[in-house]
């Protein structure tokens, strides 16, 4: 459901007036928002995975109370004049126009990071305890408010689309996380009266276990969500820049409908695979299936004349900018597929105690990411955008490759310890 609210709100700004450099402008600064976000967003598989009685909670709940007030400090140093006018304008190398409007929509989305934070720590109990329809209840809550928030800006005041969809996100997320905390109020209450009274003091969770346990999932986010700025900063150079970042967030949210559908079974994988793994083969097979069936409905949209629906009625894309969409959304068919087998492949390794290569195949994503983009945009000329998504897809795929090694061994080990 939440991935819907990239398509949504791009179709919104899409038919507002100076399409193009709204466009551009919500895709960077919402770019830049997630990668200050990025230090939190594991927090969610962390919540599932270590919180387990009144002690836990607490130091988890610090220890998220802190990485908050850290990314809002960082979020409000981006915001900066001076950092901002040297980073987007003299690094990244945005028009002006653009700039202007990318600034506004970062000073609005100044609450987002922290409520990301607070609320993936509250559905991460909730997974833990089997409420995940909750989880889902809170994201009607988010995209409710994110609507009325549309509606009401696009009607009522003459703002521009840029302002209009970074105002629907922050309002979103901020009732999303008030929702989740609410929602988890008997669950908390459980865990307060929960004492693991029978764990040795060696086992017990503390901040350098919290952090042992967590800098890689956390480096992960960063290295990863800096795709990103990074792809941005490499489509402003490469041919087409205007049209490929007004493009970029349109492609990208419509191929994210179709991996978001993987993007939780990480915390399924970590929630129901078992303490000594005896439920790999059924979550296996189930991956499979779920990585099949995503792909294919995207190549459904992209390979027939539903693309040209899609971006052009739905997404209210120009004739000339939609055609700069067909091809990279083709590329990309493959990708939701190989999402899925990420997610598992982390909740295996995860379940295993062992998140350091998690960090390693993400690196490797990055750097597969960077010299394809290269490769296939300043080697064979390609528009900036369909170079990104080759790009994205060559990354993921080096990642995938890289983990299989790792996942083998630990489903190894828990074989051995089982047996």
């Amino acid at each position: 459901m939440m991935a819907f609210e990239g398509p949504f709100l791009a179709a919104i700004i899409a038919r507002l007036p100076d399409p193009l450099y709204n466009l551009a402008a919500h895709g960077v600064a919402v770019a830049f928002a997630i990668l200050v976000e990025a230090p939190v967003i594991m927090i969610m598989t962390a919540s599932t995975a270590l919180v387990t009685d009144a002690s836990s909670f607490r130091k988890l709940r610090n220890y998220t109370y802190g990485l908050n007030a850290a990314i809002t400090g960082a979020m409000l140093v981006v915001v900066t004049p001076a950092v901002f006018r040297w980073f987007f304008q003299g690094v990244i190398g945005l028009p002006d126009d653009v700039a202007r409007l990318t600034y506004g929509a970062l000073l609005i989305l100044l609450p987002w990071p922290a409520a990301i934070g607070y609320r993936r720590f509250f559905q991460g109990l909730l997974i833990r305890a089997g409420l995940t329809r909750l989880v889902a209840y809170g994201t009607l809550v988010r995209l409710a408010v994110m609507t009325s928030t549309t509606v009401v800006l696009f009607v009522v005041f003459a703002l521009p689309g840029a302002y209009v969809g970074a105002a629907a996100l922050s309002a979103g997320v901020c009732f999303d996380a008030v929702a989740s905390r609410l929602m988890a109020r008997r669950t908390v209450r459980k865990l307060l009266g929960t004492h693991d009274k029978n764990a040795p003091p060696a086992e017990q969770l503390n901040y350098r276990r919290i952090t042992h346990f967590y800098y890689p999932l956390a480096l992960t986010s960063i290295v990863g969500l800096a795709v990103h700025p990074m792809l941005t900063f490499f489509m402003g150079r490469a041919r087409f820049p205007l049209e490929s970042l007004a493009v970029f967030p349109v492609v990208h949210a419509l191929s994210f409908v179709f991996r978001a559908l993987g993007l939780s079974y990480q915390e399924v994988a970590i929630a129901l695979m078992g303490k000594d793994f005896e439920h790999y083969d059924e979550l296996r097979r189930f991956a499979f299936g779920l990585g099949i069936a995503a792909s294919a409905a995207l190549a459904l949209i992209a390979f027939t004349p539903l693309a040209g629906f899609w971006f052009e009625t739905v997404s209210g894309l120009s004739p000339e900018l939609a055609s700069f969409a067909i091809v990279p959304v083709r590329i990309l068919a493959p990708f939701p597929a190989l999402s899925v087998l990420l997610s598992f492949q982390r909740g295996v390794l995860v379940q295993g105690r062992h998140t350091g290569p998690i960090t390693g195949a993400t690196v490797v994503e990055v750097a597969g990411i960077a010299i394809a983009f290269v490769a296939f945009s300043n080697g064979l000329d390609l528009v900036g955008v369909t170079a990104a998504m080759i790009a994205f897809v060559v990354g993921r795929t080096a990642s995938n490759a890289y983990l299989v090694p790792a996942t083998l061994r630990v489903l190894a080990n828990s074989r051995r310890q089982a047996s």
